[in-house]
């Protein structure tokens, strides 16, 4: 597994877990906080996926 691999796993983990967190925050503003965390987690992800697209091209 390459390293952008590897990185691309640890964001779709992060962002499960802040999906996880969010879902079981009692506190609206901690809530709103994780999902918002996951989005960019997530983004960080398609990133990471486009890279190694990219690289698999070339």
């Amino acid at each position: 597994m390459t390293d952008l691999e590897n990185r691309l796993e640890r964001f779709e983990t992060l962002t499960a877990e802040c999906e996880l967190i969010a879902k079981l925050a009692t506190d609206n503003t901690r809530r709103e906080f994780y999902l918002k965390l996951s989005d960019q987690y997530r983004q960080l992800a398609v990133d990471m996926r486009q890279a190694i697209a990219a690289r698999a091209a070339a």
